[in-house]
């Protein structure tokens, strides 16, 4: 094979458009931009998004935030909170009645921050790693709730 035989693969290379050359090129005339217009003239375009003048869609609409809605309904005690606790049996309901937490509340997890002064037992509540062994170093233990799906 020689440098001057080399080519490119059969229909890799695309031949450019020749506009403006007749009739008989189907690109004369109009050069293929369609009749008048704004997309018709050279130097002719706009911005993305633009309406011709009418409030585009973008700014019509209203700004919102995020807010998971799983938020709504889960909380975090606090390690040190639950020596408030009256009883020493630890539930979702006694956290409620304790004015801990929300009453819409469905999903509670300890975490591990201030001490612990009693021996609780939590039943059926998420707990952390360091909460757990905090819990279990002060006389207390855990019950894992059972696995939602």
């Amino acid at each position: 094979m020689r440098l001057n035989e080399m080519a490119p693969a059969v229909g890799s290379k695309k031949a450019a458009k020749r506009v403006g050359r007749g009739c008989g090129s189907g690109l004369g005339k109009t050069c293929g931009r369609g009749v008048k217009g704004q997309k018709s003239r050279s130097g002719g375009y706009h911005k993305v998004g633009f309406e011709g003048g009418q409030m585009p869609l973008q700014r019509r609409l209203p700004k919102f935030g995020f807010t998971a809605h799983k938020s709504h309904t889960r909380e975090e005690v606090r390690l040190g909170e639950l020596n408030k606790m009256a009883s020493d049996v630890v539930t979702l309901e006694s956290l409620k009645e304790a004015g801990l937490i929300r009453k819409s509340t469905k999903d509670v997890k300890v975490m591990l921050k201030g001490e612990l002064t009693k021996a609780l037992t939590l039943k059926g509540i998420k707990i952390s790693k360091a909460a757990k062994a905090a819990v279990e170093a002060a006389g207390g233990k855990v019950e894992e709730a059972a696995a939602s799906a």
